[in-house]
């Protein structure tokens, strides 16, 4: 894509820029999507992998930075914010690590967003919106005077996430978009990928595929019974390249403990299997 070679510097909206950063994969896209705020850059957020060339160029977009804000610690996002922060002097804003082994546990933040904390650069407010789901110590930035949000991982170009347990929590995802719909949004700036114009057919998008997968989960209950989920796995992702069903894996996951904890499914003996009426409801033939 146009844009998106990496160190490649793009305007998007008065006083945002996106720098690509250097770390494309199957799980990034393109790579990391780094963004410079203010007019000139006093703010960076996300400042991705720990990459010298990425730092340098950070550095020189941004010669006069204050601030480093990470919507979370996926080491892809977080990695280089300590080291950007000991050249810079500038301020680490987000949330702590959890103790979970997939988080970048060098991040150590000067301030932790409250729910609705205010964020001031000239002519620019960004307001903090708690949204866990991806990861609990997930926060998106929202330009107010734009409507621009800065979704890190919780609503991605083209993919929806991969909801990872126990940190992951498949219910806390779907109620933050709900809380994101609500929100004045004129176009949504994610942590990998293009630039989104339409940010409620994206938000709706997502939580139809989510509603999707979790009938498909239901129906592959119905179907075997009772199954471990590896068996379940090849029937809920079967439009899913097998190259792929480690991540998938964590996702089913995530959606079978949703519907445990609402009461829709049981886990037992290493097997999931419905509950209630679902069980005597949902056909077998799936």
């Amino acid at each position: 894509m146009s844009g998106f070679e990496p160190g490649s510097l793009v305007r998007l909206a008065p006083g945002v820029q996106r720098l690509l950063a250097p770390n494309p994969s199957l799980m990034t896209g393109p790579g990391t999507n780094t963004y410079l705020l203010g007019d000139p850059p006093l703010a960076v957020l996300d400042p991705g992998p720990l990459a010298a060339a990425h730092l340098e160029r950070m550095q020189a977009a941004a010669p006069a930075l204050a601030m480093i804000l990470v919507t979370h610690t996926h080491a892809d996002h977080s990695a280089a914010a300590m080291r950007l922060a000991q050249l810079t002097g500038a301020r680490l804003i987000g949330r702590a690590a959890p103790a979970d082994p997939h988080h970048d546990r060098s991040f150590r933040p000067d301030v932790e967003p409250a729910p609705e904390a205010r964020f001031e650069l000239p002519g620019m407010t960004l307001r903090a919106i708690a949204t866990p789901g991806h990861a609990s110590n997930h926060v998106c930035y929202l330009i107010e005077e734009q409507g621009l949000l800065f979704s890190g991982d919780h609503i991605l170009d083209g993919v929806t996430p991969v909801i990872m347990p126990p940190d992951g929590v498949m219910g806390d995802y779907l109620d933050s978009l709900a809380d994101l719909r609500t929100r004045a949004l004129r176009a949504i700036a994610p942590g990998h990928g293009r630039l989104l114009t339409d940010p409620l057919a994206v938000i709706d998008a997502i939580v139809a595929h989510r509603a999707r997968r979790e009938a498909k989960v239901l129906r592959a209950l119905g179907r075997l019974r009772s199954a471990h989920l590896d068996a379940l796995l090849a029937l809920v992702y079967d439009d899913v390249p097998p190259a792929l069903h480690a991540m998938a894996r964590c996702s089913l996951s995530a959606h079978l403990l949703k519907l445990q904890q609402e009461g829709r499914c049981r886990h037992a003996g290493g097997q999931w299997s419905l509950t209630g009426p679902a069980a005597e409801s949902t056909p077998v033939d799936g």
